[in-house]
């Protein structure tokens, strides 16, 4: 564990200065349109989206650890390709290939932990990779902030190369010296379509996809609304973010404490709801607002957005762990990360165009998905768990 820690570190050390410098790379050095690069990410969130479960598939078939180190080795590949993209259709054609690597690491990682950690530890482990991650994001992107000053082609090429590195060193640390999980062989596994055919599996993965919309809320939502809409001065945005980041770092292994059963994991679900809900309601309420009041209710929506955050996070791991079958660890954490991509893909647009554009009522409607979107988890989990009881039954 603390070997994956460490490479976790180390990868997200990396992707923290991409985050940074990433978009203005694409833009100011490859010569690219800001539309070109949307066009680019949204093609890639939809083949991450569509090849999510068949790579976890993969990773159960060829052992988490095989498969983990192969698609870390195929995101330094194709990091290193973006210093040569010149034009749309190269750069589309990387971003596809990274959005794969992308998606299959993930299942990859969550076998991988599944594999290592005993089952009462699992949802506190992915905990603790989640504080070494925000630790890791929140180094790389001050030290983005060398390059972004600068501001000169070769120095960005320099961070995309130190960026591919930061994944060969991540698949090293996990390929020598960490123990390995069991493959588990086509004959005796269960089939690959076996968390598609899941039908309660898969409305669970819709719903916390509707409440992962917390992340573009925090990083999208909120600032746009701080800038937009209120005369709170522009620097509270990194004042909010700050208060997320250091929230998380700080909380979030407590905060999952409970939620390595299927119960209490669907508890944080429905509370992962209300919560968000209710920092939409307090968004809403700056609409009429102004002054003190404003930057006083914008730090409350702060603080229990980002609770919200980390119960959802530790419900979904708790729930993902607990309904995969044995040996089918990689293609349910694949699956699992569908919910994440598709509230990437939406939350963007839903966003801007209902509670910025509306106003008040918009951040009301948004409240109302996430409240229901918790409220619906227990019941469906419950449900799940009772259906799989029901067939274990029969087959005895």
């Amino acid at each position: 564990m603390r070997r994956l820690v460490l490479a976790t570190l180390v990868n997200t050390l990396g992707n923290g200065v991409y985050a940074a410098v990433g978009a203005l790379y694409l833009t100011r050095a490859a010569g690219l349109s800001v539309g070109h690069v949307g066009i680019g990410l949204t093609v890639a969130a939809l083949v991450g989206l569509v090849t999510s479960t068949p790579l976890g598939v993969v990773a159960d078939r060829l052992g988490p650890n095989r498969a983990y180190v192969g698609f870390l080795l195929l995101q330094a590949l194709t990091m290193t390709a973006l210093t040569q993209v010149r034009s749309f259709v190269p750069y589309v054609v990387v971003a596809a290939v990274t959005a794969i690597a992308d998606s299959g690491q993930r299942g990859a990682k969550g076998a991988l932990i599944a594999g290592l950690s005993p089952a009462d530890q699992r949802v506190r482990t992915r905990a603790i990779l989640r504080v070494a991650t925000n630790v890791g994001m929140g180094v790389g992107m001050g030290l983005a902030g060398i390059v972004l000053a600068v501001d000169r082609r070769e120095v960005y090429v320099i961070a995309l190369l130190a960026n591919a590195a930061t994944y060969v060193v991540t698949a090293g640390l996990v390929r020598f010296g960490m123990p390995k999980v069991d493959k588990v062989p086509r004959a005796s596994g269960p089939s690959g379509l076996t968390a598609l055919a899941d039908r309660r599996f898969l409305v669970f993965v819709a719903l916390d996809g509707v409440l992962t919309m917390h992340a573009a809320l925090a990083q999208v939502g909120i600032p746009l609304w701080v800038a937009t809409a209120t005369d709170a001065p522009r620097w509270m945005i990194s004042v909010l973010l700050v208060i997320n980041s250091v929230a998380v770092i700080l909380l979030q292994v407590r905060v999952a404490r409970g939620t390595e059963t299927l119960s209490g994991a669907a508890r944080a679900g429905r509370r992962a709801g209300l919560l968000l809900a209710g920092a939409c309601v307090v968004l809403a309420l700056t609409d009429a607002t102004s002054g003190v009041v404003t930057v006083g209710l914008l730090i409350v929506a702060a603080l229990i957005h980002v609770l919200g955050e980390m119960l959802q996070s530790a419900g979904g791991w708790g729930i993902s762990f607990e309904l995969a079958p044995a040996g089918a660890q990689g293609q349910y954490q694949g699956a699992y990360a569908m919910g994440r991509q598709l509230g990437d893909l939406v939350a963007p647009l839903l966003l801007t165009t209902v509670a910025i554009s509306w106003g008040w009522p918009g951040w009301l409607l948004v409240a109302a998905l996430f409240l229901i979107a918790g409220l619906l988890i227990p019941g469906v989990v419950a449900g799940h768990s009772a259906n799989t009881q029901e067939h274990a039954l029969m087959v005895s």
